[in-house]
């Protein structure tokens, strides 16, 4: 269930929203005058929600390429490369 707070919480408990924000990666909705107005987001969350938009970006742009008819590559060779990458020649 969405957490939503007035203005005033932000200015009077923002170490509170701080806090539930970090400890439960979830957001919390502001509302002024009634209305929404702005979401807080812990920036660990948020840092991984715009990595997620980027993978989601890049993974569009390949799936239009090999549509378009672009050589792929081999996925046995891209992984051992990976892993070399990482953990050195085995």
């Amino acid at each position: 269930m969405p957490r939503i707070r007035p203005i005033s919480d932000l200015r009077n408990n923002a170490n509170e929203i701080s806090d539930f924000c970090r400890q439960t990666r979830e957001p919390v909705y502001i509302t002024r005058n009634g209305s929404g107005d702005m979401v807080v987001l812990s920036i660990e969350e948020y840092e991984r929600q715009q990595a997620l938009i980027e993978l989601y970006g890049k993974l569009a742009e390949a799936e239009q390429e090999v549509a378009a008819g672009a050589p792929g590559e081999d996925f046995l060779t891209v992984a051992r490369q990976l892993r070399e990458g990482i953990h050195g020649k085995l």
